[in-house]
């Protein structure tokens, strides 16, 4: 939840920023667009630490970081300055994702997977919203950078309990197949974990997809009600976060149900996010193309609560096919790919084409993208069955 507090913080601030610095839409863009790039560099290396180190030790350190460059963002004086300490955030929660997701993995059995990744994933919208309303409230009253410095203080704290979680000893890599022979894993069949594994490969960009619209709502939303209702920054932000911290009924009721429709198809953990990204598909075009008032943002609301149903799903699948002692990497992966082609490219796309247009011609592709999200994760479908048939069964013990 602090996590994306600290990410998102900015979005619904940038009317301030721009009005005291004179930047442009897509510089806005560029200050959440920095965090992901630092996550997409870095959190291939730090997954690996994760899974041959430590899950705990590894995201205390990471939750420090995040935390200082969040208040250091307060003592900025120009964009490049502000542009950078961003860029520091995204260095700290580089291996936040991959480590909780593997630690989530551990902790619970394949059948119940999904609902308690629903529920980790409910911090999302959550810190989502109180990040772009404290944003909005606080630089409404004390200024923008104050903002800044406030949400980052309970990151310290959230760091120092993370050493305290339970986790589990480092896994050998041997076992590479289902017997229980032990030899050394080669580096083939470290690649042929991820290349060989087809539904995989496409939950990734299927996750992409989604991330490219629901990073787009998170950082746009709050501006495009200002420019189309006229609302204020504090009403705007308000109005935005309730449209996205719906996600917290939708991420944790996704797992659930795609859990208990996997008891009777194994296909469910795909079929599912194809079903529920198709519809947001559905009530994000109704909402930017065929209503307006009280029933659009109805509309919205559906959508919050739709659109990251697929994440509980989807993120157990990263982890349900690959090697026990590759569920960081896996997931890692996942992040890079859906911050290199979604959530790092949709702020400065949307505010690219803002610039060269009006916000709603920007957003209007959003419901695009979702549909071939939702094409995605059909066709990973077929093949998850296969692919899940040729992971090593290992039995994983609590670390000291």
């Amino acid at each position: 939840m602090f996590d994306y507090i600290d990410r998102v913080v900015v979005t619904s601030m940038f009317v301030y920023i721009e009005r005291d610095w004179g930047i442009t839409h897509t510089q806005s863009g560029m200050l959440v667009s920095a965090v992901y790039w630092s996550i997409v560099a870095l959190t291939f290396p730090i997954s690996i630490l994760v899974d041959r180190w430590s899950r705990r030790k590894t995201i205390g350190v990471m939750a420090v970081l995040w935390s200082i460059a969040t208040a250091l963002c307060a003592l900025t004086g120009n964009f490049t300055q502000l542009l950078f300490t961003r860029i520091l955030i995204g260095i700290g929660e580089a291996g936040y994702a991959p480590g909780g997701t593997a630690i989530l993995a551990a902790l619970y059995p394949q059948e119940k997977r999904a609902r308690f990744i629903g529920l980790w994933n409910a911090s999302i919208p959550l810190g989502t919203a109180i990040g772009i309303a404290l944003g909005g409230l606080i630089a409404a009253r004390l200024g923008w950078k104050h903002a800044f410095g406030i949400v980052a203080l309970p990151g310290f704290i959230v760091a120092i309990l993370f050493f305290f979680i339970k986790d589990y000893k480092t896994i050998d890599l041997s076992p590479a197949n289902n017997s229980n022979s032990k030899k050394k894993m080669s580096t083939g069949e470290l690649f042929g974990e991820f290349i060989k594994k087809p539904s995989l490969i496409l939950t990734y960009f299927g996750i992409a997809a989604v991330v490219f619209v629901t990073t787009s709502m998170i950082t746009w939303l709050p501006s495009y009600f200002q420019e189309t209702q006229n609302l204020d920054s504090k009403t705007a932000g308000l109005r935005a976060s309730l449209v996205m911290i719906l996600a917290i009924v939708g991420a944790p009721l996704g797992g659930y149900l795609s859990d208990r429709w996997r008891k009777y198809k194994i296909r469910a953990r795909l079929l599912f996010p194809t079903i529920t990204t198709g519809i947001s598909a559905v009530l994000l075009f109704m909402g930017f193309n065929l209503l307006t008032g009280h029933t659009q943002y109805i509309c919205f609301l559906f959508f919050g609560v739709l659109v990251t149903a697929f994440i509980s799903a989807a993120a157990a699948v990263t982890q349900d096919v690959v090697h026990a002692g590759l569920r960081a990497v896996s997931y890692s992966l996942a992040v890079v790919v859906q911050n290199l082609l979604g959530a790092s490219t949709a702020p400065v796309v949307i505010g690219a084409i803002w610039d060269r247009s009006d916000i709603e011609t920007a957003m209007s592709i959003l419901p695009a993208v979702l549909v071939l999200g939702a094409i995605l994760f059909f066709i990973a479908s077929r093949y998850y069955e296969r692919d899940l048939s040729k992971v090593a069964v290992v039995n994983l013990e609590v670390a000291d």
